[in-house]
């Protein structure tokens, strides 16, 4: 797109005063960089991917409460990760990390293991072992 056509919509940056960069053409036809205050159909898929984090993160919390899920489920989904993600961080097999989303399972953990989950979700070993969906 050229210089002049980069979208200035409004979007969740504009509310903190930033702008992200992109690439353009000058009228010369070379690239070059120009800065975007947003662009709507960006701004509606990025609120939506939000909303489905935060219904998701919810879905945890409540499991948890209902005793079908354990807390490593929730700050998973709070941090923004997946399985594989997750299995990554703590150094274990998904299968692994899966089978301690069990509540059955999850009590029955050493401090070691809950040191790494705390770990990989920047709390304390207290906050992980404590949570009972808030």
């Amino acid at each position: 797109m050229k210089k002049e056509e980069v979208p200035q919509d409004k979007s969740n940056l504009s509310s903190i005063k930033m702008k992200e960069l992109c690439y353009a053409t000058d009228e010369k036809g070379n690239y070059t960089t120009a800065l975007s205050s947003g662009w709507e159909p960006k701004t509606i898929a990025l609120e939506n991917s939000i909303q489905d984090i935060n219904e998701r993160i919810q879905i945890a919390n409540q499991e948890v409460k209902n005793g079908k899920a354990s807390p490593i489920i929730y700050f998973m989904e709070l941090n923004k990760m997946d399985w594989m993600t997750l299995s990554g961080y703590v150094n274990m097999w998904q299968w692994r990390v899966k089978r301690h989303g069990k509540p059955s399972v999850f009590k029955d953990l050493s401090t070691k293991i809950l040191e790494k989950y705390a770990e990989a979700f920047e709390i304390s070993v207290e906050e992980l072992k404590k949570f009972n969906g808030n």
